[in-house]
């Protein structure tokens, strides 16, 4: 498979020339030059098959020759090394759970597949590679887990000052080793500036082999399409399947773009809900056909703060930039942090499922679907979110009277643990002088 940039589609690169870039030299996103289609009777016997094959079959494709069969296999076993649970809330509403890997949210998955994948690449080069991420929230902890004593492999995560939960600070901070962490004085966006010029930048581009770990990156953003399938393969066990819908809490909209990306290769989904929260920009762009950012507002579900979704791109380049095929396939709605809250209040009194600020959103979504179509309970869909959090992450957004409800992962006590030994610098938000701090660190 090899890929090509979103402005440009003649220069074509190999999956490991697309990783170890993150970003195409001319600012684009890298994309497949093609999306490879599934046999039906894989889909049809998915249930039968355990979930490193169903990886292994989605993912080879895009892999090509770049990473031996073997090696491959290693870094999906590695990767796909907890469970990802789907249940039942209400009706026809199910969730499936994507926070029980190391760091409890939905990118251990993308970061350690990438961590593989970027590991095998590294040890063909004489110098170290220097993985440069922007998160809002969950990124920074999944690649600093994941990324962890990686021979070869140092990371620099910026993230925005108070843009994100405390647990969330600590798992990015308290590492040290090869993991660097930088708060910026601004927001995500900001934060993704930064990071998408220090990739067109030629001074730091002779000093560094950077590539990024955000859902830009390709090995991050493909590895997603996992969820979707192994969700498939529990509803095909356990339900009459007629139709069925995903909704997806959207920040950077990579995950829900993972999801296209499934569909087109043959997954039986028939429709994708883009929930966001009050960052409206594509539920915008849907109604007005104008993209249109502006400037961030900070919420409860602060993973989802960002206004100008790169990943969007990568959707609008997969419908042709046809606005009828795209809404066809996908909805997006906005939801406050007041909706969010009573959501959560609503879910736990009502069914006993504890949700965290994200996932209230993704639940709302299709709420808001089923409200709008007046679907019976004969004629609803099998309906899909994702819970891409555990709720301990946002405790303190969670309403305090439920707070003493939320269990304490075993997980966490690792962090617990190393709480004191935080390590971050602090930099303004001008390109200039995050530029000077990093070529003087060489």
């Amino acid at each position: 498979m090899l890929y090509h940039s979103l402005k440009n589609k003649k220069k074509l690169v190999s999956f490991e020339d697309a990783v170890l870039r993150g970003l195409s030299p001319d600012g684009g996103l890298y994309v497949p030059k093609y999306i490879p289609k599934l046999e039906s009777q894989f889909i049809h016997n998915i249930s039968n098959y355990d979930i490193y094959t169903i990886a292994m079959t989605i993912i080879k494709p895009y892999i090509g020759k770049s990473i031996s069969e073997e090696f491959l296999y290693e870094i999906i076993h590695d990767t796909l090394n907890f469970p990802f649970p789907l249940k039942k809330i209400h009706d026809n509403i199910h969730v499936l759970e994507l926070f029980h890997g190391p760091t409890l949210a939905f990118k251990d998955v993308g970061a350690q597949f990438m961590a593989g994948c970027l590991s095998f690449f590294s040890k063909k080069k004489e110098r170290t590679v220097t993985v440069l991420v922007a998160t809002s929230g969950d990124t920074g902890g999944a690649v600093a887990k994941g990324f962890h004593k990686k021979p070869g492999i140092e990371v620099i995560i910026l993230y925005p000052h108070n843009g994100i939960s405390s647990l969330q600070e600590e798992q990015i901070t308290c590492l040290g080793d090869n993991i660097f962490s930088v708060e910026i004085n601004g927001n995500f966006d900001d934060c993704q500036k930064i990071v998408k010029k220090s990739f067109l930048d030629k001074e730091i581009k002779e000093k560094y082999i950077l590539t990024s770990a955000n859902s830009i990156n390709i090995a991050r953003w493909l590895s997603q399409m996992f969820y979707y399938f192994l969700s498939y393969k529990q509803i095909k066990i356990s339900n009459n399947l007629k139709k069925l819908i995903f909704s997806v809490p959207s920040g950077n909209f990579g995950n829900v773009c993972a999801g296209i990306m499934a569909e087109k290769m043959g997954l039986p989904i028939n429709l994708f809900i883009a929930s966001t929260n009050i960052n409206d920009t594509i539920p915008r762009f849907l109604k007005s056909e104008k993209y249109h950012p502006l400037p961030v507002k900070k919420t409860i579900s602060n993973a989802m703060d960002i206004s100008d979704p790169s990943n969007f791109s990568r959707i609008w380049h997969l419908y042709k930039k046809n606005i009828f095929q795209l809404k066809e396939k996908l909805l997006s709605y906005k939801f406050t942090d007041e909706e969010t809250i009573e959501a959560i209040n609503m879910v736990w009194e009502k069914y006993k499922y504890m949700l965290d600020p994200h996932g209230a959103i993704g639940y709302l979504g299709i709420r808001k679907f089923f409200q709008k179509t007046k679907n019976n309970s004969s004629s609803a869909p099998i309906a899909v979110f994702l819970e891409t959090a555990h709720p301990i992450k946002f405790i303190n957004k969670i309403p305090f009277s439920l707070r003493k409800e939320i269990l304490f992962p075993k997980k966490l006590k690792t962090f617990s643990n190393l709480a004191e030994k935080k390590e971050k610098i602090f930099l303004s938000n001008k390109f200039k002088i995050f530029k000077s701090w990093l070529l003087e660190r060489k």
